[in-house]
């Protein structure tokens, strides 16, 4: 398998998830723009880029992107620039007829827009990060890896209406990842004519989605997503204008809200406490699990010992009560997870039980104390220590990781004797850089779904992916999911137990111990309907929403 290229955006898909914004107390007759059907959202963060093949998030440029599919309710791919697809019986050829569709300059969309674009993103010159979600098509690695021309990559163009794929192997959520902004076409022409001003300010790019973008310069805190007068299915687009804000404080977001300025707004834990009871409050659940990672290659030999143990880590895990964190240190309705994989994610394909309940494993990521302090009593022993001192590893970006260190590092020092606990909160960027160095003993990661399928998350512990911070290493595992990727790929009953048995690994040994399921609580304007959320992905989704 190839080595996945970092993506910190993915790591921290929070922040894509927070490109709605805040809706208040204002009166419902009264409409925040000037056009009734126009709505104010926020953002946590600026846009970082609007070029598909160097962004590392899509959270809100789905919306000005489009695929062969866009993404609908409970994450199911739905009409995009394909019209129809066919699939050959090894799953390994994809063929997709396009529609008649326009760029939003008045270009036609044509074939060799998507054989372009994909060609451009895995361009090692582009230095795409979500290269490796190209994996799976022929040559895709070699073309990334500098190894063959991009000219090889297994995509055509054999008329202007169609696009065929050709994959290394079939793959069960393909037909998913092609809802993904990223596989997009590109319009060529418009690349060449403004070469390095492309796509460094909304003039200089064309959309292919429901809304064009209008007003961002690059480095600006405002924007507006305008609806697309050349998109395909422009009739169902019923909003005529999105405004964005920066907004980066929940306090600054609500006072913004109470205003009608904002038309969405996402709380912090300490509002969520005293709004529950609001009739504007609303839950969004995203597949975002926060989860320790141990550093298995720890370069203090003492501690390499502690946390190559597992009963160390199962004690650690099991000291943690969850309930607690979930309800009383951050009360957003963030929930309890059954191991690293998401809930509401993917469903068996048999009898749809979630895979979050059939990955399970008892005694893993229950609140235990007692049982705890057996593991850890037996742990301590059997490497020959009685006192251990860790270095906790975490961002400092948000008030809930500030929050979750101090309860761990509380609430493993009462329970566990001989522990000592000591926090390095640093921001996002030098965390990660830390946690690709290995530099920490426990690191308080996160990860967000990129897709709706179990796989997301089940490459991050195999061995030599760059995302394995820690280093743990299982053949069984590494074997089962491979299995999945390969052999068992076209068929879906196999291919799901294969990856509950390698999920059941990494959580019978706690190889990582999850924490929470986010879910990101709001204020939302009740005039405002229509809008699709999910889990995984392109999780916002406004081409059907409206103003009432």
């Amino acid at each position: 398998m190839k080595k996945m290229k970092i993506l910190t955006a993915s790591l921290v898909a929070v922040s894509a998830a927070l490109v709605l914004a805040a809706c208040g107390q204002h009166s419902s007759s009264q409409s925040s723009g000037n056009d009734e059907q126009t709505l104010n959202l926020s953002t946590n963060a600026p846009l970082d880029t609007i070029d598909i093949s160097k962004s590392s998030g899509y959270g809100q440029t789905g919306n000005v992107f489009e695929s062969f599919y866009r993404l609908g309710k409970n994450g199911k791919p739905i009409a995009g620039l394909a019209k129809s697809v066919t699939t050959s019986k090894d799953g390994k050829t994809w063929t997709f007829k396009l529609r008649d569709a326009k760029w939003s300059n008045g270009d036609p969309i044509t074939a060799e827009d998507f054989v372009y674009s994909w060609r451009r993103s895995l361009n090692p010159k582009t230095a795409s990060p979500y290269s490796y979600l190209f994996s799976s098509v022929k040559n895709a690695d070699q073309v990334a890896d500098g190894k063959k021309a991009p000219s090889q990559l297994g995509i055509s163009a054999p008329n202007k209406h169609t696009v065929v794929v050709n994959l290394n192997k079939p793959v069960a959520y393909f037909k998913v990842l092609m809802a993904y902004p990223l596989f997009g076409p590109q319009n060529e022409k418009v690349v060449k004519k403004y070469g390095s001003k492309y796509a460094t300010k909304a003039q200089y790019q064309v959309y292919s989605g429901p809304f064009v973008i209008k007003g961002w310069n690059g480095v600006n805190d405002t924007w507006s997503f305008v609806k697309n007068k050349n998109y395909w299915d422009k009739d169902k687009v019923k909003l005529h204008k999105i405004n964005y804000q920066v907004v980066k404080s929940p306090n600054t977001g609500y006072q913004m809200y109470q205003q009608g300025k904002l038309d969405l707004t996402p709380l912090s834990s300490e509002q969520v406490k005293n709004l529950k009871s609001n009739p504007d409050f609303k839950s969004y659940p995203y597949s975002l699990v926060r989860f320790l990672m141990y550093n298995f290659a720890d370069k203090n030999a003492i501690n390499k010992a502690a946390l190559n143990n597992k009963n160390i880590r199962l004690a650690l895990s099991l000291t943690i009560d969850r309930q607690v964190i979930t309800k009383k240190v951050l009360g957003n309705g963030s929930t309890i997870p059954t191991g690293f994989v998401a809930e509401k994610l993917a469903y068996n394909p048999q009898s749809k039980e979630d895979f979050a309940k059939e990955q399970g494993v008892k005694n893993t990521t229950d609140y235990n104390p007692a049982l705890a302090k057996k593991y850890w009593q037996k742990g301590l022993k059997e490497i020959g220590q009685k006192h251990l001192t860790f270095d906790l590893l975490a961002s400092n970006d948000d008030s809930d990781s500030e929050q979750l260190t101090q309860y761990l590092q509380s609430q493993w020092t009462k329970e566990l004797p001989g522990i000592k606990i000591e926090i390095t909160n640093v921001p996002e960027k030098s965390a990660l850089r830390r946690a690709r160095a290995g530099q920490f003993d426990l690191y308080l990661s996160h990860w967000g779904g990129d897709f709706n399928d179990p796989m997301t998350f089940m490459q991050i512990p195999m061995g030599g992916t760059s995302y394995n911070y820690g280093k743990w290493s299982s053949s069984e595992y590494d074997g089962l999911v491979k299995k999945a990727l390969n052999q068992d790929a076209n068929e879906p009953d196999q291919r799901w137990d294969d990856l509950v048995k390698a999920a059941k690994i990494v959580n019978g040994n706690q190889a990582i111990t999850p924490i929470y399921q986010q879910t990101t609580a709001y204020l939302q304007n009740k005039r405002v309907h229509g809008i699709i959320h999910n889990t995984a992905g392109t999780q916002w989704n406004y081409k059907e929403a409206y103003i009432k």
